[in-house]
């Protein structure tokens, strides 16, 4: 049988189109390759800055970019100087702080909780259209807050199609109400902005000199008259006080006093959680959160004042939990203020 042989020439086949179909799948393999990596990368990393103003006494990480106003606003036949640090995003969480002024403290004529009252009815009014026109704020009470013996509240507050957290303050001079709002949960980025928020350690005036000043005869008109909660006020927020004569009755509040760093003197200490966040952005390195703990041992308030954002939240829910031996001044039980420090070191993986 005879063979047949055909000569093949390179000529016969362009090998072009093949190599040009090779690097389009290389290059496809390597673009979803990176969506995938793109995609499991921390999408809530916000940018912190501290925020102390000119004029105010507190301070707290705010996300950078914030904005700042202010103004006079009529309330109950007063006006009160409103400021507001507010950032927000049209899809994203809403961090805000108010500072409001011009009800004076005068427990003579009523209580601070009756000031605190009007205070946050006065913030209802004024705050909802900052961030949804024409909305209607609810305020729901969760329970009474202490910071540096400034005396508060935790409410939960929804405006619209946002819901979130208030906490209110009432130093001498200003109210504060440091608010988280967002359209769906994130506990962590809520809990490190709530938890930020820092004031003076409050100090205690006298009863006799507190009566004193309120009998001058030059009292203006706004110091004279407790402002009262207007009629769109929440019931949680109309509960029954003791009278101003009975308060100035009451024995002087002996104010906490400095521990120092406070490590050293629990009797139990957990350990902070190392956040998902922080472990893929692979944050470390020591967060410091101070502590108030109460005449039985109980730490009742807690924020962070220094450390990388991502680990703060998780450092102060851990100090939250830590427990003290009662300590004893003149053989009575007190409270103490201080440091707990809390190192973290950088993910294994």
């Amino acid at each position: 049988m005879r063979s047949f042989h055909f000569p093949i020439h390179s000529s016969c086949f362009n090998l072009r189109p093949l190599a040009s179909l090779l690097v389009v799948i290389a290059c496809f393999s390597v673009a979803s390759a990176q969506s995938v990596v793109n995609r499991s990368a921390p999408a809530n990393i916000l940018d912190w800055e501290t925020l102390r103003p000119e004029g105010e006494v507190f301070s707290v990480l705010m996300p950078k970019g914030s904005t700042f106003e202010s103004s006079k606003e009529p309330y109950h036949k007063m006006e009160l100087n409103t400021r507001m640090y507010i950032s927000s995003r049209p899809t994203g969480p809403v961090f805000a702080v108010v500072s409001l002024s011009g009800i004076k403290s005068n427990p003579a004529l009523y209580t601070e909780m009756q000031r605190i009252n009007s205070y946050v009815d006065a913030f209802k009014i004024l705050f909802a259209p900052k961030v949804r026109k024409d909305a209607v704020a609810k305020l729901t009470l969760v329970g009474e807050k202490t910071l540096q013996g400034n005396p508060g509240r935790e409410y939960r507050l929804t405006i619209g199609d946002l819901a979130g957290t208030a906490h209110v303050f009432a130093t001498k001079k200003r109210f504060y109400s440091i608010v988280y709002l967002n359209t769906k949960k994130d506990e962590a980025i809520q809990e490190q902005f709530l938890s930020s928020f820092v004031l003076p350690e409050k100090v205690e005036v006298p009863p006799e000199r507190a009566v004193s000043e309120a009998a001058r005869p030059n009292a203006s008109a706004a110091e004279a008259q407790p402002a009262k909660p207007g009629a769109n006020d929440d019931a949680d927020t109309r509960k029954d006080e003791p009278s101003g004569a009975a308060m100035t009755a009451e024995p002087r509040v002996r104010a906490p006093i400095s521990g120092g760093v406070l490590n050293g003197k629990a009797i139990s200490l957990p350990a902070p959680e190392y956040p998902v966040m922080a472990r893929q952005a692979k944050a470390s390195g020591a967060v410091t959160v101070q502590v108030t703990v109460d005449e039985n041992g109980a730490v009742i308030s807690a924020h962070a004042v220094s450390g990388h954002p991502l680990l703060q939240a998780a450092a102060v829910v851990a100090a939250r939990q830590a427990r003290f031996s009662p300590t004893l001044l003149m053989g009575e039980p007190v409270k103490v203020t201080g440091i707990i420090v809390y190192n973290f070191g950088e993910p294994l993986n």
